[in-house]
């Protein structure tokens, strides 16, 4: 049985949503390749071939019939819900962050703690957007394996990320970073 992302009418709101929510983001690793520094440390090369393979692999396995799941329907309309979901937390980071959103890391002496928006709650909202878009390319895929793979292969690349951007920014912000650290999860409220 085919995916419903690849099944007519399902096929259209999936990849209209599937373009609006990621031709920023396409838009934002462009240019993050031309200014790219060593203080990246290669995490932007790691966040996109992690994600293209994951991407790969979770839309190769939604076709294997066992492992999709017999509410697809279900899975389709929540999964386009996360998907922007996912989309509207992030341009919400891109708006609070303002010209210190960058497609790399890098940090600058007068750059600014941002601490309102979702950033009042995490040090990384961004990435918890990221995870959600790319749960929500899983979940309506109608596959359990498909949504999981593209949870753990965001967490993943994520999770690099968040280690070489908090070693930077602790370099350079010094102790109010590290305040900031320390009165915030990475990714989910209260938990992690």
């Amino acid at each position: 049985m085919r995916p419903l992302p690849f099944s007519w009418p399902y096929a259209a709101p999936y990849w209209a949503l599937f373009v609006w929510a990621f031709a920023p983001e396409f838009g934002i690793i462009r240019r993050a390749r031309r200014a790219q520094t060593d203080s990246d440390s290669k995490s932007l090369q790691v966040i996109v071939l992690g994600q293209s393979i994951a991407n790969a692999a979770a839309f190769w396995m939604a076709f294997i019939p066992s492992l999709q799941s017999p509410h697809r329907a279900a899975m389709f309309y929540g999964g386009l819900a996360v998907l922007v979901t996912g989309s509207v937390l992030r341009r919400h980071c891109w708006r609070m962050l303002g010209t210190s959103f960058t497609g790399d890391v890098r940090a600058s002496a007068d750059q600014a703690i941002v601490q309102r928006g979702a950033y009042r709650l995490l040090r990384h909202p961004s990435y918890t957007a990221g995870i959600l878009l790319n749960a929500g390319v899983g979940i309506a895929l109608g596959s359990w394996a498909s949504a999981a793979l593209m949870v753990l292969g965001s967490f993943v690349v994520y999770q690099y990320r968040m280690i070489v951007e908090e070693r930077t920014l602790a370099t350079v912000g010094g102790e109010p970073y590290r305040e900031f650290m320390r009165t915030r999860k990475r990714l989910i409220p209260f938990v992690y």
